[in-house]
C-alpha cells in the first residue's frame, strides 16, 4: 500500500510544499477556491520531523492550534512566545498559515476562570497586545476563545462576559494591527443561535472578520442552520460589511463501546472518510471559505474511546519512515478532493434527481468538475446533459478510477453515499455551455 501511495502523495509534497520559504502574507479571509479552503487542527507546538510535510501533502493550507494564555504568561506581565515562534517557523517552511485560538483562563488571575471582570479582561488584553506585536505581519488569523457557549468558558457560559472580552480584544487588535484577521466565537456543536444573537447584539461583529462555528452533525443537515446564521449576521453586521461563516472545527469518530453506540453507530474509518468529503463539499456549496477538520492524528489506541479516533492518521508515530504516520482513509479523502478540484470554485448545485441527491458543479482553470453523492438509503441514478465523449470518475479516496462514456450528450451517473468526482480525461470540458 505504501509503495503506491508514496508515489502519489509524497511526490506531490515535493513539488508543492517541500520548498522552504515564508508564507504568503495575505491579510484577508480565504476565498472558496479549493486550494485555499481547508485546514487541520493540531495539539502541539513542536512538530515531529515529517509531520508538516505530511499535512501539506494532503493539500491543507491552514493549521488551527490553541494559543494558550497560561503557557505563555507564567509570571505576571512576562510573556514567552518561543514555543509559537518554533511552530510558526515549521508552518512557514510548508506555506501553511496559522489560525491561533486566544484561550483559556490563567491561574495567575481569578484562579484560572474565564476573564469576566475588568481586572482580568485588562490582563488578557495586555497578553493579546504582546502577542499581536510579536507576531503581526505573519498572516495569522486570531480566534477569540474556543466554544465559550460550552464547557470551555468557566465556571459556566456567559454571553455578556464573552462579548465584553471579545470587544476588548477586538479593540486591542485593531489598534495595534488593523489588518490582522480576528474571528470568533468558535460556537460549539450545539450551534446555539441564542448565544450568537446575544454576541451580535452586544456588538462583536464590529470587530470579527468571520463567524466561526463547530457544526458536528451530518453534513447536509447544517444547510438550514447556516441560513439562519447568515440572516443573523446580515441583521447585526455594520453597514457595508460582508462577514462569512467559517467552519472552524468539525470531525467524526467511532467507538466499539456500547455506551457510544447511539452517537457513533455505524461509524468506522471508511464512513469517516465519506463524511469528511461531504462536510467539505457542503461547506463549499454554502459559501464557507474555510473548513477545518478535527483532528490531525488519533489521540490513542483504545478502540472503545471515541476521543481517540478523530484523526486523519493513526496514533503511532514512525520516526524515519515516509510517511511518518499511517494515513487513514479520511486522509486520502481529503487529498483526493483537493487534487480533483484543485484551483476550482463552486458554481452551483445542479437541479437533478431528488432532494437527497447532491450534484455540485465546480469550475477551475482546467475546466469544469462535478462532485456527486446521495443521502438516499438506496443508490440513485441521474442523467447528466454533457458533451459526448470519455470521462473519468474517481472515488472519494482516489483508489478507484473508472472511464464513463457520454452518448448523445447524456451520461448516466450512479450516486451512492460516497462522493465521486467527474472530469473529462483532458482535464477541461469542451463546451462552455455544459450543464447551464
Amino acid at each position: 500500500m505504501f509503495s503506491l501511495w508514496s508515489v502519489l502523495v509524497w511526490g506531490f509534497a515535493a513539488t508543492r510544499a517541500g520548498a522552504a520559504g515564508p508564507a504568503a502574507q495575505v491579510h484577508a479571509i480565504p476565498t472558496t477556491r479549493i486550494s485555499d479552503a481547508f485546514g487541520i487542527n493540531i495539539h502541539f507546538t513542536n512538530p515531529r520531523p515529517g509531520v508538516m510535510r505530511m499535512i501539506a501533502a494532503a493539500g491543507f493550507r491552514w493549521v488551527r492550534m490553541d494559543f494558550v494564555w497560561s503557557n505563555t504568561e507564567r509570571i505576571k506581565g512576562r510573556y514567552d512566545f518561543r514555543s509559537y515562534d518554533q511552530l510558526l517557523a515549521a508552518l512557514r517552511r510548508y506555506h501553511l498559515r496559522p489560525l491561533w485560538i486566544l484561550d483559556y483562563g490563567n491561574p495567575l488571575y481569578d484562579h484560572g476562570a474565564a476573564p469576566a471582570t475588568p481586572r482580568v479582561r485588562r490582563a488578557f488584553c495586555r497578553w493579546v497586545a504582546a502577542a499581536v506585536r510579536h507576531f503581526r505581519g505573519h498572516g495569522i488569523m486570531w480566534e477569540m476563545w474556543n466554544e465559550p457557549d460550552g464547557g470551555w468558558w468557566r465556571p459556566r457560559p456567559n454571553i455578556l462576559a464573552y462579548a465584553k472580552l471579545a470587544r476588548a480584544v477586538g479593540k486591542t487588535i485593531r489598534r495595534l494591527a488593523p489588518r490582522e484577521l480576528y474571528v470568533g466565537p468558535a460556537l460549539s456543536g450545539g450551534m446555539s443561535l441564542k448565544f450568537l444573537r446575544g454576541c451580535f447584539k452586544a456588538g462583536v461583529l464590529k470587530y470579527f472578520d468571520a463567524v466561526t462555528v463547530h457544526p458536528y452533525r451530518r453534513p447536509e443537515t447544517v444547510i438550514p442552520i447556516y441560513r439562519k446564521i447568515k440572516t443573523l449576521i446580515a441583521r447585526y453586521a455594520p453597514p457595508g460589511r460582508k462577514i462569512p461563516i467559517i467552519s472552524g472545527e468539525w470531525g467524526y469518530s467511532y467507538s466499539s463501546a456500547r455506551i457510544w453506540a447511539w452517537l457513533w453507530k455505524g461509524y468506522n474509518e471508511d464512513r469517516q472518510a465519506r463524511m469528511l468529503a461531504r462536510q467539505f463539499l457542503v461547506n463549499l456549496s454554502q459559501g464557507v471559505p474555510l473548513s477545518i477538520w478535527y483532528d490531525w492524528h488519533d489521540g490513542g489506541l483504545d478502540p472503545k474511546n471515541f476521543g481517540d479516533h478523530f484523526g486523519l492518521v493513526r496514533f503511532t508515530y514512525h520516526p524515519g519512515r515516509n510517511p511518518v504516520y499511517t494515513p487513514k482513509p479520511a486522509y486520502f479523502a481529503a487529498r483526493t478532493l483537493m487534487t480533483e478540484l484543485h484551483g476550482c470554485r463552486f458554481v452551483k448545485r445542479i437541479k437533478i434527481g431528488g432532494a437527497d441527491d447532491y450534484v455540485l458543479l465546480f469550475h477551475g482553470p482546467k475546466g469544469k468538475r462535478i462532485a456527486a453523492w446521495t443521502t438516499s438509503s438506496q443508490p440513485r441514478v441521474v442523467v447528466l446533459r454533457i458533451p459526448s465523449g470519455r470521462y473519468r470518475l474517481t472515488n472519494e479516496t482516489g483508489t478507484k478510477i473508472r472511464v464513463l462514456i457520454a452518448h448523445a450528450r447524456k451520461l448516466s451517473l450512479s450516486l451512492s453515499h460516497d462522493p465521486e468526482y467527474l472530469r473529462n480525461g483532458a482535464g477541461a470540458y469542451p463546451s462552455p455551455a455544459w450543464h447551464r
